[in-house]
């Protein structure tokens, strides 16, 4: 059939059009006075460089207009415009001119950032994002003077052609402020900004203390930065009028795609783009030393340069805020974890505080000068000044700090800058040194104290030659290749047995250098030699406070072994399921609250912070260990990549596994994160109650805990779940709130339970969860008269299956 011209459908159509035109933009680079942008509407430059629209960064829900690289494949922002007073729904908030100005509103109509200029309320009014990366604003399409202009109001990055400068009529810096943390492009605490008295640049910790200055410009290079002599990319320039004195840059090479950046590691980075790797190259940054950023690990935090992950608490405190920690952002800093007992008037106990010696340090910001003649007596000013939190005492002279300490550096052992830091701690954070049996006392005799000597430096050159010749040696960092033979005699042949599981045999070892070790036999990995390395290198690159480090490894021959930091506490199986009159101490509530929450954390980082998503498939009491002082260490986690295709039998034969194991394990489904949430889920109940989820009664028959849980906690009774030696002392929120999220976490379908990221944000109390449906496999039971499962033990067909109903129970649990 053939088509015929029809005015009156063409006039619908162009009518229809005209009226959608307040949301659809006329010209790719512009938005004019009756359009609007919102939902995932952009416009993009007129070469195509830079593009312009909604955005959210990682993981957050939030969402902020801002312009990045339009054909890169890796979404890179350099400008945000609302980046304190994000959106929510992008499809009811608009970017528009309003009433003479580039305005943002909200999802309310309730204006959150605006261009906020006089100007007249023109209909030709015009935003135009150019080539440059410059959004500009003003009258007339081609904008050849702007009313406003994004590179008058940058964010963290510097663009070829921007300017960073001082404007002497308002008395007011251009400057770069670094985002919060890598979801949050919310102003951080650095900022990059020119001296108005000096034609310099300087870095400033929270707008100031200034730590870092590039030092006078001389007309080619800042006299502070020596290898902008080598620099054949950029052609920096310095202007000077009666308004504003300003640096800009460009390059030698415009087909070059270039940025500069305060980064939220406090540093100033300049980088380019690589087309050959698809990836941001680092050219060049400052401070040179990460170390050097100013109170870049917050108060009580210590940073070490080779540390992998630079920040650390020091003794006897804990990680404020590890939300932060973990999107690298460490200005939180620590807290202790015991309150002193100077100026506590609750404190009962009476023991004075006490200090923890701390070698090798780079002294905080802030000491105060004390005329005292010993060391003692600095020791006894520190200890009599309530305020008073740590000391030094160095060439007869004695400093003290007062209140939080920041700037603190752990310095290498060789470094003759080092210095010994006395931190104030609660009396049961520091050992009594009269328990000590390790303490020498009284006095020896001048020449058997040279003996003594003697005998400490042959052993040690000893050792220092049998380790230099090849028994152990540092791979992929710091990651130790070890001898199977060295192994043997560090512990003395596998004799001191730690435990095991289907992964294999776990022992004590001691290291010449008297590191005490843990080392893993392997039972059964297929995998060559090769290939084993590369598996054990990528999961020792793995750094977080609640994974259990590794140390290094053996492969030689068909042996195959893991050498582990040692944890002194144990596991957590053995500290949760025994007897009130063992030698183990009952573990209070909120020492079980910390430790369920540090194991949701270790997971979230294994399944969303790693390069891959490592699935643990093992995850139980067994698995967590404890430090001293009682943090939770996930251990064994990427075992599954080294055993291969040995492990899913190797798993359905592990003691204990089973009741941990989702119900995806025995279908054809594949395994993915949300089999470790379904035993993360099924090992709180145990955190609860204290005991195993199933139990083997005197009939020989086995008791679900998590049947009758389920029922408890729908009826909203959770305290009859808890652990009855715990005599009622726990909060009764946190209590509610684990068993919701186990009850969560056990869902029959994946897809209903929640991600570990979530987990830990509903047990650090920033999310709450109501009561999800009762799985379907439990709710069988819970609708049975006396919500229990039974075993029997002659049943060898369920040896290895999940945990489901035979028949209903008889008795309560």
């Amino acid at each position: 059939m053939g088509t015929r011209s029809n005015p009156s459908f063409i006039l619908s159509v162009l009518l229809l059009c005209f009226s959608l035109n307040t949301h659809i933009l006329f010209g790719a680079d512009t938005i004019s006075a009756n359009q609007s942008l919102s939902g995932d509407r952009t416009i993009v430059s007129s070469g195509e460089t830079f593009k312009l629209g909604f955005f959210k960064a990682g993981n957050s829900s939030n969402f902020y207009i801002g312009m990045w690289y339009n054909k890169m494949s890796e979404q890179t922002i350099v400008w945000v415009a609302n980046r304190d007073t994000p959106v929510s729904d992008i499809y009811s908030s608009e970017l528009k001119i309003l009433d003479g100005n580039l305005v943002l509103v909200n999802e309310y109509q309730t204006p959150i950032w605006s261009t906020n200029i006089s100007s007249t309320n023109s209909t030709s009014l015009v935003a135009i994002l150019r080539d440059d990366g410059n959004l500009v604003f003003g009258d007339g399409p081609n904008v050849t003077q702007p009313s406003w202009q994004s590179f008058d109001h940058p964010a963290h990055t510097w663009l070829p052609g921007s300017k960073i400068g001082f404007n002497k009529l308002t008395k007011k810096n251009q400057l770069l402020t670094s985002w919060k943390n890598s979801e949050n492009p919310k102003a951080g605490l650095f900022s990059l900004e020119p001296d108005p008295n000096g034609r310099q640049y300087l870095i400033r910790w929270n707008r100031s203390v200034q730590y870092w200055t590039s030092g006078a410009w001389n007309g080619h290079i800042f006299s502070l930065v020596p290898e902008m002599r080598l620099n054949y990319i950029y052609n920096f320039s310095y202007e000077s009028n009666e308004n504003e004195s300003y640096f800009t840059y460009s390059l030698y090479n415009p087909s070059i795609i270039s940025r500069t950046i305060v980064d939220i590691s406090g540093q100033i980075k300049q980088l380019t783009w690589l087309e050959t790797t698809k990836s941001w190259n680092l050219f060049w940054s400052q401070p040179r030393q990460q170390c050097e950023v100013n109170a870049y690990c917050g108060a009580f935090g210590a940073c070490n340069q080779i540390s992998q992950s630079f920040c650390n608490c020091l003794h006897g405190f804990s990680i404020k805020s590890m939300n932060d920690w973990n999107l690298s952002d460490y200005s939180s800093g620590c807290e202790r974890r015991t309150v002193l007992q100077c100026g506590n008037t609750s404190a009962a106990n009476g023991e004075v505080d006490r200090f923890w010696e701390n070698p090798h340090m780079g002294l905080p910001q802030n000491p105060q000068s004390v005329p005292v003649g010993s060391d003692a007596e600095c020791k006894s000013a520190c200890l009599n000044n309530c305020s008073c939190t740590a000391y030094a005492y160095e060439s007869n002279a004695c400093s003290i700090w007062i209140g939080e300490l920041l700037d603190l550096q752990q310095l290498s052992a060789d470094d003759v800058t080092g210095r010994t830091l006395y931190v104030r701690l609660a009396a049961s954070e520091v050992p009594n040194p009269k328990n000590n049996k390790g303490v020498i006392i009284g006095s020896v005799v001048g020449s058997v104290a040279a003996l003594i000597v003697l005998g400490i430096v042959f052993v040690v050159v000893v050792r220092r030659k049998r380790r230099s010749v090849g028994t152990a040696k540092i791979v992929e960092g710091s990651l130790v290749a070890f001898g199977y033979k060295n192994l043997q005699i560090a512990t003395k042949n596998f004799s001191e047995n730690l435990g095991g599981g289907g992964f294999g045999s776990l022992s004590k070892g001691t290291l010449p250098d008297s590191t005490v070790i843990a080392v893993k036999k392997l039972e059964s990995t297929s995998q060559g030699e090769k290939q084993f390395r590369t598996e054990v290198c990528t999961i020792g690159a793995i750094r977080h406070v609640n994974l259990v480090r590794l140390r290094g490894f053996c492969s030689e021959g068909d042996k195959r072994l893991l050498v582990y930091d040692y944890m002194p506490n144990g596991s957590l199986d053995s500290h949760l399921f025994h007897e009130k009159d063992s030698n183990y101490k009952v573990l209070d509530w909120k020492t079980r609250y910390q430790i369920a929450l540090g194991t949701a954390r270790g997971l979230d980082h294994l399944h969303e912070k790693c390069w891959d998503c490592i699935i643990h498939c093992d995850v139980k009491p067994e698995n967590i260990f404890l430090d001293a002082d009682f943090c939770p260490k996930v251990a064994d986690f990427g075992l599954a990549n080294l055993l291969g295709r040995e492990f899913s039998t190797v798993l359905t034969t592990m003691k204990g596994t089973r009741g941990y194991l989702a119900p995806e394990w025995m279908s054809d489904l594949a395994i993915t994160a949300k089999a470790d949430v379904y035993s993360y889920g099924m090992m709180l109940f145990e955190f609860v109650s204290g005991r195993r989820n199933s139990e083997q009664s005197q009939d020989g028959k086995i008791k679900f805990f998590p049947a009758w849980a389920a029922s408890v906690i729908a009826e909203g009774a959770v305290f009859r779940l808890l652990d009855p030696r715990l005599e009622g002392n726990a909060d009764a929120e946190e209590v509610s709130r684990i068993c919701r999220v186990a009850c969560w976490c056990i869902q029959d379908d994946e897809n209903r339970r929640p991600s570990m990221g979530l987990v830990v944000q509903i047990l650090e109390g920033i999310l709450d969860v109501n009561l999800p449906p009762i799985p379907r496999s439990l709710q069988m039971l819970v609708d049975s008269q006396e919500h229990t499962i039974l075993f029997t033990e002659s049943s060898s067909s369920q040896e290895h299956a999940p945990l489901l109903p035979l028949r209903p129970g008889a008795s309560h649990y």
